[in-house]
């Protein structure tokens, strides 16, 4: 494995530099938020590099439990932020963790014990590196799918409304919307899968690739993870669906606009 040095990834970092000038130059106004996700993406991942060193080394399941929930607790918050009209409350945070830990905790621990069956399951060299896979995909599947449905409940409400008022039920009223944010929230893996191998190599695969391992083994491992991820995002994004969808009408079948939360700057 060739090692890089920090010149080497100070030369990548003027790339980004570069592009964030010429965001400045064009005046589109992104070159704030480019180098500030840049600098927290370099922060972050130098820390967790640090974690995970920590934590390979004693692989204890207590270390590996407390990491995977941080983890679960930081996505459930990137779901909230990234929707423009979210539920209020607790279950603006809650559906969205919820879901992931159904779907995500589940898939990833199936493969632990079944597929891959390392001993321990929980080795963290496979358990957090596929965790955090499944917790990615799952999350930005969840968001786009929430976020499709709460903003379309809203604009079509009048539409609800009147098939409550004809006799539907509040799952027949609101069910075309809830299976065009369930196609929002499964196109990307869609698309990811469609293109791998012809597009894009996918970044497991290049990295063990990389790495130095075996081309096939590492197109074994992509498989694996892809069908994975498609599984935990399908389940997760059909249970959070449920959930919201259920949450913006009351035990009478009447819609509950206001459970939502007003639209974000």
């Amino acid at each position: 494995m060739i090692t890089l040095s920090v010149f080497d990834l100070s030369l990548a970092a003027l790339l980004v530099l570069i592009l964030a000038a010429l965001s400045w130059h064009m005046r589109l106004g992104l070159e704030r938020s480019l180098l500030i996700a840049t600098l927290r993406m370099v922060v972050q991942l130098s820390l967790i590099g640090l974690v995970l060193k920590t934590i390979f080394a004693t692989s204890g399941l207590l270390w590996v439990s407390l990491m995977a929930v941080v983890m679960l607790l930081a996505a459930g918050r990137e779901v909230m932020a990234r929707q423009q009209r979210r539920l209020k409350g607790w279950w603006g945070y809650g559906l969205g963790t919820g879901a992931m830990f159904i779907s995500s905790f589940a898939v990833t621990v199936l493969a632990l014990f079944t597929m891959i069956g390392n001993q321990p399951w929980y080795e963290p060299q496979y358990a957090i590196p596929l965790l955090g896979m499944m917790l990615g995909n799952t999350m930005s599947g969840i968001a786009l799918a929430l976020d499709r449905l709460t903003q379309t409940a809203w604009q079509q409400r009048a539409i609800i409304e009147q098939r409550l008022m004809l006799g539907q039920t509040r799952t027949e009223a609101i069910d075309e919307i809830r299976r065009e944010a369930m196609r929002s929230g499964m196109m990307h893996i869609i698309n990811a899968m469609a293109a791998a191998g012809i597009v894009s190599l996918p970044g497991m695969m290049t990295g063990q690739i990389l790495a130095g391992a075996p081309p096939m083994e590492a197109v074994k491992y992509q498989i694996l993870i892809m069908f994975l991820i498609a599984a935990g995002t399908g389940f997760g994004v059909t249970a959070a669906l449920w959930l919201a969808s259920r949450r913006l009408f009351d035990e009478r079948h009447r819609l509950r606009l206001e459970v939502l939360s007003a639209p974000r700057a």
